[in-house]
């Protein structure tokens, strides 16, 4: 046979008229093949998953490594492809296009295998990724902005260098600079967000760093003013902040029992003067020891000793023993009465002068204690006593452990720290009895970017300005036992008002406890408008590797040692300048690009350069109480209005907009509160559509708690100044948003959007989210992925383009997102895709699923081993029974949720997909139902089964008519019904009344696998499976239901074991092939065998030992028993295999496949081209096999189809989390379809053969026709219809007729040969004992008995028609049509005309069966 096809090209300059054999060009096979899905009628895939991709050698989909950031393309059909992926822990944050090129920026080193530093290139048209020159930033880039005119890149993020903050890529020239006001710095110093004006003549830049204009001022510095002056205190000790000791254990012995005296704790910060309540007092006559533990470690620096004046009484010499080390310190001490200072130990002396009210003593060196003992050994008058005890720190501190920043002595506040994510306390016992350390910690995802890793900022109460060490204690991670999981973290150090922030990277890896630096240098105290900060995230290239995919956050203390105070003897405040602006702005500058002057904004830019909406920084800065490191503005958006929003995380403190969080807007001069004073969470993300803002972030109502639908995304009316609901929103973190057209792209760390709080979107399960602008609504996006996205942007400038790239960190992708089910159809092209329509449905589980490892590699085509006869045959056969068979494999994917079946049903010029499986879902009317659903293929509503429910799995159905036929392993409500059921589909309701149930005869449950029906039997269905039999009619795994009279019959002798796939063989399909693990009645062992209907028979396809095991698939090659298909597993279940039988012997094809290949169905497709021809498989079709398949050379894959010669990889699905997903069915409405491939001329070719044809041979089969015609009216009447209603006579004929006689000449003339696969040529080739492949039956592509092809008729040729023109009728009498090319119909059966041309007979089309044939048109309306 001539191999057929020809390109897309010259497919399209042909008419729609068909030929057969007539060859035409040859051309290469299409990667993946061309599986014509039209001939099937409607088809639908059915399975395990969420996602699927059809497989080539070009397009890398599946599984990915989540460590890396991957950019992905998404086209205007929705289809997902990768461009290539980062270093590990790389991070793809920002994205823009100029022309053909889309620039992308973050944090990498390498975009697959070019090397690329934080910026690089794609040109679509090439598909090529470069990076972009040299000298390009040195750090982090957050945000881009193409600006098309220019041909210039703006960068801007965290880096130092072309510039701080920002960075300008020249297209033209190729080359970095930096922008021409130099630069951003301060606070953090990062941009997050480049932006234009609405008339996009300027640039906004937004983040975090501060800009200064105007002159120089200077910063306050002072000693604690809230400390009572005393001559025995120096400056600097008086500006060491005292440790908290509310919590503390505090104990003295022996203490007075004067009431009033008698409370040792009264002293640590005495509320009064000395006296009762404010006092304490020991035992008269007697020293005293007081004891102070905190049981954690605390840095000090000395102690703070008052003394009491009352009664005479009062200490007048102490010591100081530091706890645990029980070591007597050594105290510095000024003497108040000459100046020097002086050190004592074992005995200090404590001034009895009133007129100073306490002495501080210092530690030689600050010292890491947990308490201390106070000795009391001197006193005058009746005994010791103190007014005033405090333990003085080394400067300042601040603890992750709320309880430990209780409120200090003379302090206003107290220390404090604030966080984001999650964070949970953490204890371990140290080496000092009865001391724990208490830290937080929190988890991170491996490859989460540094600005989406949880934070933890420290906020220490700080008395006064100076020269400060900062410094990090860190735990060792062998105590708390997570050294695996610890890596480093990023340090930013906010020290003044007017000083630039210090960023660290610190290891977090250490074993034992360390205390690491951060900061040396000028630190401004705490004030009303400003508190210093130090806040820690993930590190931009985070230490190690992580545990289980996770790194861990370390949050203990920071400490803060005073070097030196910023003040003299006297106590007279000095100074330290820096220059600062008059005005200044926090987190916003605007560049207008027209600017020619020359402007540092990283320094004091002039007055005269300030722009009307500089403005936005200068009340940002005042609003947050100055520069903030935990403030980021995020985003910026500017209405077409004026009106500028601003988003980000924050909370303003003051100003007009005061107590609005993390969104404002900014109109007529001033900050503005939204509705509602903002969201509840940071915003990263804003994008203005008229006057609709998308608002993107991980908020879930807004900061007044007003809609819980605000869900990740929002929308604000700018108009009419209030907040709506995206339905439910997302069910996780919006991080980006794109608008192209009407559809707005979302992407974050989600997996799902919300039509409401609990309900999500049906048919999506995906890191981004599609919604519909026009509609308002969500809609089903056609690709997907697990894991996260972290940013969105437009794929070209142009508005009606929907194609974008998106990037994230993602486990999986796959060009199609489908909930267990999708349509495929035919689509335009050569590229072997078909048409995708997923279902508008969500199931949910029923019970517990069981996830896989994804093994992806290279989706190549594998070749088959050498076609190997099994050794087994040699054997002779074995007899057995149930006891020695081996129990059938699991292969369907049985685990909740998963659809394992379906069928189509026409009613009344509507189809609708029947699908069934182990599943839940809600119907489009809100009714809860599982396992069975309906799926109107038109409005694309959902609705379930009315009746009693299902309990179970469903695992096979069938549809006769308008009869529903279901099995698998389940029960019916309030039925006896067990793994079978009938069901009316036009009464909707169950049918099975006087339907015996089946039994399984032993304790294994009934397990119905397979129900078919063969065409040469009328009402009658084979239901086959595992069971005994059917009420008292014995019929073990196979049995006969007459669905009429609702009767279980066996088949023949029957048979023993298991049945797991049926599928049948010969002309009319009269021969029953059985496959699982199977025996006949007399013991024959075979898992294959053949039922001839005809004779009620059954015999073996093999013997005993064909087969390595029990078979889970079968398949008949278009009825031909010479050529079956059978997959299943050995019997020990350590071989998956596929065998192929020839008529004589079976045949390996696959031993290659993993021993965990499941192969739940095999079954013929045809193709739209062709393949090699070979002696296996007919080059017009292929087998797929379907499952779960797994194979060195491919890896695993759902479906693959298979030559002849090769296994070529088709389709790969995957779960909601990546995990490989799996294929149960392939399923089609057309029961019987021809695989003969129906190519077409062009027309005028067509007319110049029907023209010769028409001088000879045309007008001699027509008068013979006349003639025939004549003879056969005279017996051939219609009995069914009374001629005296339509006078027309020559309706009364039945055509066995002229056009009939024209078509089948014709066709011999026009096309010639034969099929070499024809049933009479295999029948030859074949021999005895085989039976013949059947011809074409039901098959709207292919002739019916008579050869009667409308679009191959002389009179269509003739008359150039192109397409197939038909029209909706219905049968007003029922005509038998048993001649040769008429058609059967029954009064009111709808039909399709197709020819109307001939006044007597029709030329029509059954719908639901696909058979065509002429009928009288006096009996259609």
């Amino acid at each position: 046979m001539a191999t057929s096809n020809s390109p897309a090209s010259f497919f399209s300059s042909l008419s729609r008229v068909s030929f057969s054999l007539l060859p035409l060009l040859n051309v290469v096979l299409a990667t993946p093949p061309l599986v014509d899905f039209d001939r099937m009628g409607s088809v639908g895939i059915a399975g395990s998953f969420a996602g699927f991709s059809f497989l080539d050698n070009t397009t890398d989909t599946g599984s990915l490594d989540a460590s890396t950031s991957t950019l992905l393309s998404r086209g205007s059909d929705g289809q997902l492809s990768r461009v290539g992926s980062t270093n590990a822990g790389g991070n793809i944050l920002a994205g823009c296009s100029i022309d053909d090129t889309f620039y992308f920026a973050g944090a990498f080193t390498s975009i697959g295998s070019t090397s690329a530093n934080n910026v690089a290139s794609y040109k679509s048209p090439s598909g090529a990724v470069a990076a972009l020159g040299s000298n390009g930033p040195n750090g982090e880039v957050r945000a881009l902005y193409c600006d098309t005119s220019a041909k210039k890149v703006w960068a801007g993020g965290s880096f130092t260098s072309p510039a701080p903050s920002v960075a300008v890529w020249d297209v033209t020239s190729s080359s970095w600079s930096a922008p021409p006001f130099g630069g951003l710095s301060g606070s953090n110093g990062e941009v997050s967000s480049i932006t234009a004006n609405s008339s996009h003549a300027s640039l906004f830049f937004a983040g975090s760093f501060v800009t200064s204009f105007g002159s120089s001022s200077v910063i306050n510095g002072t000693n604690n003013p809230n400390v009572p002056f005393s001559a025995g205190a120096t400056p600097f000790s008086s500006s060491l902040v005292p440790v908290p000791l509310q919590d503390a254990q505090i104990d003295a012995s022996p203490s007075s029992t004067t009431s009033g005296f008698d409370t040792v704790s009264n002293i640590l910060c005495p509320a009064g003067q000395d006296g009762s309540g404010n006092t304490w007092f020991a035992r008269d006559g007697s020293s005293a020891v007081i004891t102070v533990r905190k049981f954690s470690f605390l840095s000090a620096n000395g102690v703070r000793i008052g003394n009491t004046f009352l009664d005479g009484r009062g200490t007048t010499a102490f010591s100081v023993t530091t706890i645990p080390d029980n070591s007597v310190q050594t105290l510095h001490y000024t003497d108040p009465t000459d100046g020097s200072n002086k050190t004592c130990s074992d005995s200090c002396p404590l001034l009895t002068d009133s007129s100073i009210p306490y002495q501080d003593f210092l530690f030689s060196n600050a010292a890491d204690i947990t308490g201390f003992q106070l000795t009391l050994s001197e006193w005058k008058g009746a005994g010791p006593g103190l007014h005033l005890l405090q333990l003085l720190s080394s400067g300042a501190f601040a603890s992750s452990i709320a309880s430990n920043n209780g409120v200090s002595c003379f302090a206003p506040n107290p220390s404090n720290a604030t966080q984001t994510g999650t964070w949970t306390e953490k204890d371990v016992n140290t080496n000092i009895p009865g001391t724990i350390q208490a830290v937080l910690v929190s988890t991170v995802d491996v490859g989460t970017p540094s600005s989406q890793s949880p934070t933890f900022t420290w906020m220490p109460y700080i008395s006064a300005s100076g020269q400060y060490d900062i410094t990090l204690l860190v735990p060792g991670c062998t105590n708390f036992q997570d050294c695996a999981l610890r890596t480093s973290v990023k340090v930013t150090i906010f020290p003044g008002d007017g000083l630039d922030p210090v960023i660290q990277t610190v290891s977090q890896t250490n074993t034992q406890d360390a205390a690491v630096k951060l900061y040396s240098g000028p630190v401004v105290p705490s004030s009303p408008s400003f508190v210093m900060t130090i806040t820690m995230s993930l590190a931009d290239s985070p230490e190690g590797t992580g545990q289980n995919g996770k790194y861990e956050l370390v949050a203990d203390r920071v400490q803060l040692v005073l070097t030196s105070a910023n003040v003299t003897a006297n106590g007279t405040a000095t100074t330290s300048s820096s220059s600062v602006g008059s005005q200044r702005g926090f987190g916003f500058f605007e560049f207008p690009l027209s600017t020619t002057s020359s402007i540092n904004a990283s320094s004091v830019m002039p007055n005269s350069t300030i722009t009307g909406l500089d403005n936005v920084g200068f009340q940002m800065f005042t609003a947050l109480g100055g520069a903030s490191a935990t403030a980021n503005i995020n985003a910026v958006a500017h209405h077409d209005s004026g009106i500028v929003f601003l988003a980000g995380t924050f909370n303003l403190s003051a100003g007009s907009a005061s107590g609005s969080a993390n969104i404002v807007a900014y109109n007529n001069g001033q900050f503005v509160s939204l509705s509602n004073k903002g969201l509840n969470g940071p915003v990263t993300s804003l994008v203005v559509s008229g006057d609709q803002l998308f608002v993107g972030g991980a908020f879930t109502d807004t900061a007044s708690a007003s809609n819980g639908d605000l869900s990740g995304v929002a929308i604000y009316d700018v108009k009419n100044k209030q907040w709506k609901a995206m339905e439910g929103g997302v069910n996780g973190a919006a991080l980006g948003l794109s608008l192209s057209k009407d559809q707005l792209t979302v992407v974050g760390n989600f997996s799902q959007p919300m039509v409401s709080q609990n309900q999500p979107l049906t048919n999506v399960a995906s890191s981004f989210a599609i919604w519909s602008t026009s509609s308002s609504s969500w809609v089903n996006t056609t690709g997907m992925t697990t894991g996260n996205l972290t940013f969105v942007a437009p794929s070209s400038t142009n508005s009606d383009d929907t194609s974008e790239f998106m990037a994230g960190h993602i486990s999986a992708s796959f060009e199609f997102g489908a909930s267990s089910f999708a349509l495929l159809s035919n689509n335009a092209g050569d590229s072997g895709i078909p048409k995708v329509t997923a279902l508008n449905l969500t199931i949910g589980t029923t019970s517990a699923t069981t996830a896989t490892t994804v093994s992806r590699r290279h989706h190549i085509r594998r070749t088959a081993a050498a076609i190997i006869p099994r050794i087994g045959q040699l054997f002779k056969r074995q007899t057995a029974n149930d006891a020695s068979l081996t129990p059938l494999p699991t292969t369907t994917p049985s685990s909740s949720p998963a659809i394992l079946a379906g069928a189509f049903w026409t009613n009344n010029s509507k189809t609708v997909a029947i699908v069934g499986g182990n599943f839940s879902f809600t119907s489009s009317s809100g009714q809860s139902a599982a396992n069975i659903a309906i799926y109107d293929l038109d409005s694309g509503a959902i609705s379930a089964l009315k009746g009693n429910q299902v309990n179970g799995s469903i695992q096979t159905m069938l549809v006769q008519g308008n009869t529903l036929f279901i099995g698998g392993q389940f029960t019916i409500e309030g039925t006896n019904q067990v793994s079978f059921a009938v069901y009316d589909l036009a009464g909707e309701q169950w049918d099975i009344t006087g339907v015996e149930p089946l039994q399984s005869g032993s304790t294994a449950p009934v397990t119905v696998r397979t129900i078919t029906a063969s065409p040469s039997q009328t009402d009658t269905i084979i239901v086959a499976g595992s069971f005994a039999s059917a009420g008292s009619t014995v019929c073990k795994a196979i049995c006969q239901f007459e669905f009429q009279n609702k009767e279980w019959s066996a088949l023949g002798s029957g048979i023993q074991g298991e049945v797991a796939s049926v599928a049948y063989a010969g002309n009319t399909r009269d021969l029953v092939v059985a496959s699982g693990s199977i025996a006949l009645a007399d013991g024959t062992l075979t898992n294959v065998a053949m039922y001839t209907i005809a004779n009620q028979t059954w015999s073996t396809i093999g013997n005993s030992n064909s087969l390595p095991g029990p078979v889970t698939a079968v398949e008949v090659n278009n009825g031909n028993s010479s050529s079956i298909f059978a997959a299943g597993k050995s019997s020990d279940g350590s071989q998956s295999y596929l065998s192929y039988w020839d008529g004589t012997t079976w045949n390996e094809l696959n031993p290659g496949f993993a021993s965990s290949t499941d192969v739940s169905q095999l079954i013929m497709v045809p193709l739209q081209n062709t393949h090699d021809a070979n002696g296996v498989v007919e080059p017009d079709r292929m087998l797929m096999v379907s499952g779960s398949l797994s194979d060195p050379d491919f890896g695993n894959a759902s479906s693959v189809l298979f030559d002849g010669k090769n296994f070529i990889p088709y389709i790969l699905t995957s779960s909601s989390t990546g995990t490989p997903g799996a294929v149960s069915s392939l399923i089609h409405s057309i029961a019987q379809f021809s695989f003969t491939q129906r190519h077409f001329l062009a027309t005028g070719i067509v007319i110049l053969i029907s023209i010769a044809i028409a001088a000879g041979v045309v007008f001699l089969l027509a008068l013979i026709g006349i003639l025939w015609t004549l003879f056969s009216r005279r017996d051939d009447r219609v009995n069914k219809f009374d001629p005296a209603e339509i006078q027309d006579d020559d309706s009364a004929h039945r055509p066995t007729s002229l056009l009939e006689h024209i078509n089948a000449a014709t066709r011999n003339t026009i096309l010639g040969g034969h099929d070499p696969y024809n049933s009479d040529t295999m029948e030859k080739e074949a021999g005895a004992g085989t039976v013949l492949q059947s011809a074409s039956e039901h098959d709207p592509f292919g002739p019916d008995g008579s050869n009667y092809v409308r679009a191959e008729t002389p009179s269509d040729a003739v008359m150039g028609m192109s397409e197939d023109i038909s029209r909706s009728a219905h049968a007003r009498y029922s005509f038998d049509g048993q001649s040769e090319g008429e058609l059967p119909m029954s009064a009111g059966q709808e039909i399709e005309v197709l020819d109307d041309r001939d006044a007597a007979w029709w030329y029509a089309r059954d719908p639901k069966s696909g058979l065509e044939g002429v009928v009288p048109a006096a009996y259609v309306y």
